[in-house]
């Protein structure tokens, strides 16, 4: 294995990754609508048994993020494996996608479904969605566990909501990642252990972004979901709940990641009363792709743990 986050020449890429159930599970089409982005139709795939286990994706990346682990999952879970709005097979509606409508289109897709509750997990942006429906749709989950999530203010952001609105930024980003889109895919997703990519990974990753739909999508995520002003907004809405969201939550933060600065783990805790903070010394932003095995001791203690009283797991959803 190479050295920790060296990155391996784009020839040496093996074409295919270890066995993963991801393209051979049926793709699903939900149709949903929420006032703020009108109709749409979510990309979901869904496999396992048992109650259900929502998986939430980050930035640039697709469902196809969670491959390493949806087998050893789906022998406890029923999985729900969504491309986000504006990501792989979940097309853009055209419209801005600011995080607190993104968090009500997932609440309008578990709702479509007929999944009344779900553990989630979310991976990077997905945690921070994750954290905006704990917010706003706290029924709709029984725990969530948030791995290596944004969230807070930070400086990059702001320059990074500065550089969108220069003239000709987007045009200028459009020509950089469209020009090669695979290797923009190479170049920007960061793990660990760098044997975990491959050829197929890249075409996943660039095929939306070689698409007009798809790039204003990823566009749309970097300029409306992950906003310092969407961040400013979040942590407003933690400080103002006393006693933290009403949903158990749990944070997993690697303690290296290119991606995502470690002391965002210590900063959202400070705002989450009673919520513990778990460390992975070995992995980084991808931990789920890069340590599996060790994604896995440190999730499922978590996921299958039940407060008192509570039912010990909900009934598989009735997904149509």
């Amino acid at each position: 294995m190479p050295r920790p986050f060296e990155r391996l020449p784009l020839h040496q890429l093996a074409e295919r990754p270890a066995d993963h159930p991801f393209f051979s599970t049926p793709e699903r089409r939900v149709r949903v609508f929420t006032p703020a982005l009108g109709e749409t139709t979510a990309s979901v795939r869904i496999l396992g048994a048992g109650p259900p286990l929502l998986l939430i994706h980050g930035l640039m990346t697709t469902g196809y993020s969670w491959r390493e682990v949806l087998a050893p999952l789906a022998e406890r879970y029923t999985l729900l494996v969504p491309d986000l709005i504006g990501a792989g097979r979940s097309l853009s509606p055209g419209c801005p996608l600011p995080p607190e409508a993104v968090a009500d289109w997932l609440a309008a897709l578990l709702e479509a479904m007929g999944v009344p509750n779900t553990v989630a997990i979310g991976n990077s942006m997905g945690g921070y969605l994750g954290l905006w429906l704990a917010l706003r749709r706290p029924d709709l989950l029984r725990r969530l566990l948030i791995m290596h999530a944004p969230g807070l203010p930070e400086p990059r952001l702001r320059l990074l909501g500065w550089a969108l609105r220069l003239p000709g930024a987007r045009g200028l980003l459009r020509a950089l990642v469209q020009r090669d889109a695979e290797r923009w895919v190479w170049r920007n997703v960061h793990y660990w252990d760098e044997t975990k990519k491959s050829r197929e990974e890249l075409r996943e990753y660039a095929a939306p972004l070689c698409t007009e739909a798809g790039l204003e999508g990823f566009l749309a995520q970097l300029r409306d979901m992950m906003s310092f002003a969407g961040t400013l907004r979040l942590q407003a809405a933690l400080r103002a709940l006393p006693s933290g969201p009403a949903v158990p939550l749990r944070l997993l933060y690697a303690r290296r990641d290119p991606m995502v600065p470690p002391a965002m783990g210590p900063r959202l805790q400070a705002l989450l009363p009673g919520t513990a903070l778990d460390w992975a010394e070995e992995g980084g932003h991808f931990l789920h792709v890069d340590r599996p095995a060790l994604f896995l001791r440190l999730a499922l203690p978590f996921l299958e743990a039940e407060p008192k009283g509570a039912a010990p797991g909900a009934a598989p959803p009735p997904l149509g």
